[in-house]
């Protein structure tokens, strides 16, 4: 199977690039998997296919921009070039670009490939039905809330055009089957990126408890109350707490970390990590003693959470949205808090700071929670469904992708 994936990818720093990486890791060890297309935005450097494990061959065509108004006339030639056998598409609403107009036609291709009789699965990381488009950037004004409430229905429309629609949370599922009538949107979760061969380890080394968090920030994820709280938890237990803000600015907000750190300039053992690159991101989690997610909304699937999880991490979550749907359909346990109160978010991190066996306890619940969706196993429901729509498609001549993994 020559499988084509729509994507960006690292060096990208469009959102969901650290995504397909893993994806890609995981498909190319796939023994039906016998090349992978990678149909990707432009980059300045070189993309980041050097993988140690053995394989199948990787192809790259850089073929798409943000916000280019012919990514659809290119995308689809490169498809033509490459004659794939099935497409998937690593999306989300802004994939393309944040103009509405280059968005919708990026937005389109899934039709195309549908027209063309190849294959698809669009691989949806969230509903715009599910999205707070205040505080997720969009907008806040009530009308253009109006506004892009109708744009996203459109654009949803376009999307169930493919073949599957592939989400990562039931209630994704329930909603597109409710509100479109939709018949072929199929569950299949985020999954955990990396699973160490060797279990966490719980106790932590010397020196200041990292009080972690990771992402884009600037929109629905800020840092300043998870500073304010650590500097009370400092103040009430006397403990040595370092904030480490690993990450980079949300596109929608350039320059607000460099603000924060202006404005914090007087508390002390505050670290800004900037750009994590991929290599990094293992120690970055096995160093800290908690993971914290001071957002005020959410859009999605939390693959920082599923992260955390897979280094054992004890976590302080917001009591909303879809990381609270996460904890009930997935597993994972942590400390939850009011997301506007700084206050309550001072008392979660406390409790998992000042009490090791707790801290343990959770992180091992997260461990089991992100131990039982690796890549390995979310790549085979991928391969399993192209399996299903291809047989739907040419029922006299069945293909079957067999999810067995390269020795």
């Amino acid at each position: 199977m020559k499988l084509a994936i729509v994507t960006a990818y690292p060096p990208s720093k469009v959102t969901l690039n650290e995504y397909a990486y893993h994806l890609v890791k995981h498909f190319r060890q796939k023994e039906s998997v016998t090349e992978i297309v990678l149909l990707t935005d432009k980059t300045e450097g070189a993309k980041d296919i050097a993988f140690t494990e053995d394989g199948c061959k990787i192809t790259v065509k850089e073929c798409w921009e943000f916000n280019s108004y012919t990514n659809i006339i290119n995308v689809t030639k490169a498809i033509n070039n490459t004659q794939p056998d099935a497409v998937l598409f690593n999306l989300q609403f802004m994939k393309f670009g944040d103009k509405k107009v280059a968005a919708a036609l990026g937005l389109m291709l899934p039709l195309v490939c549908k027209l063309k009789k190849i294959p698809n699965i669009v691989l949806l990381h969230n509903i715009l039905e599910e999205v707070d488009l205040g505080n997720a950037g969009f907008t806040s004004n009530k009308i253009m809330q109006k506004v892009y409430g109708f744009i996203g229905t459109s654009l949803t429309k376009l999307i169930l055009q493919a073949d599957t629609v592939a989400v990562t949370m039931q209630k994704y599922v329930d909603v597109l089957e409710t509100k479109y009538n939709a018949k072929n949107v199929t569950l299949i979760p985020h999954g955990t990126f990396e699973i160490s061969e060797e279990k966490p380890q719980y106790d932590l080394q010397q020196g200041p408890l990292q009080v972690m968090t990771f992402g884009k920030f600037g929109t629905y994820k800020k840092v300043e109350s998870m500073i304010e709280a650590v500097e009370k938890v400092r103040a009430s237990t006397g403990l040595d707490l370092e904030v480490v803000i690993a990450g980079t600015d949300n596109p929608n907000v350039p320059g607000y970390l460099a603000k924060v750190q202006e404005d914090y300039k007087h508390v002390p053992q505050v670290r800004f990590t900037g750009y994590v690159e991929e290599y990094e991101v293992p120690t970055l989690f096995k160093e800290s003693a908690v993971v914290v997610f001071p957002y005020t909304s959410t859009t999605g699937s939390s693959g920082v959470l599923h992260q955390a999880g897979s280094y054992g991490k004890a976590v302080v979550m917001p009591d909303l949205g879809d990381l609270a749907l996460l904890v009930k359909d997935e597993g994972y346990k942590g400390e939850f808090f009011e997301p506007t109160s700084v206050a309550s978010l001072a008392t979660a991190i406390e409790a998992i700071v000042t009490n090791a066996v707790h801290r343990t306890a959770l992180g091992k619940a997260n461990y089991e929670a992100a131990t039982a969706y690796p890549m390995e196993k979310i790549t085979n429901m991928y391969l399993n469904n192209f399996d299903k729509i291809i047989t739907k498609k040419v029922p006299t001549q069945r293909v079957v992708l067999q999810a067995t993994t390269v020795e």
